[in-house]
């Protein structure tokens, strides 16, 4: 399977500039950093997220997306204070499987508007001249500017939400 048309369409739609990559089945942001030969603050891990449903912060929903590094893991506390709610918790892969149709788990593009999600990105990950993404399957990314990224994620929130690996 190549990149989801629902992601290409997307992306074309907005006239986003963006490069397809193809490479060998890959499930984590470590191992595709590896298999691309890139240093691992150049991926972007997509995270599905669940907060408080009294403190939504879109209309409908109680899931976000964010967006760190693949060097990086989620700081809950820092994200919890920057989006302004009591509660950030991992969503199960149940969730996930109901709610993003056509991608694979562990795939998920970052781009919020696509599911009516808030989307949040790390700033270690801004700061990267380009970016790597989750294509919506295990053996597609797609190669983009943090530019690009806020661009096609119109209610994007950038702060610094993430700790290094240990």
């Amino acid at each position: 399977m190549a990149i989801a048309k629902k992601i290409t369409d997307f992306l074309d739609k907005n006239k986003i500039k963006y490069e397809k990559i193809s490479h060998r089945t890959v499930y984590t942001a470590y191992d595709k950093a590896a298999t691309l030969k890139v240093k691992p603050n150049m991926i972007g891990k997509t995270l599905i997220l669940k907060i408080d449903p009294s403190t939504t912060l879109r209309a409908g929903t109680d899931l976000v997306i964010a967006l760190i590094s693949g060097n990086k893991n989620l700081d809950k506390n820092k994200l919890r204070k920057i989006a302004k709610v009591k509660r950030v918790d991992f969503v199960s892969e149940t969730v996930i499987k109901n709610k993003f149709k056509g991608v694979k788990i562990g795939a998920i593009p970052p781009f919020g508007n696509l599911w009516g999600l808030q989307t949040f990105v790390d700033r270690a990950l801004t700061n990267q001249p380009k970016i790597i993404v989750s294509g919506g399957d295990y053996n597609w990314s797609i190669k983009i500017t943090p530019a690009v990224l806020k661009k096609t994620t119109l209610d994007l929130v950038a702060g610094s939400f993430s700790k290094p690996r240990k």
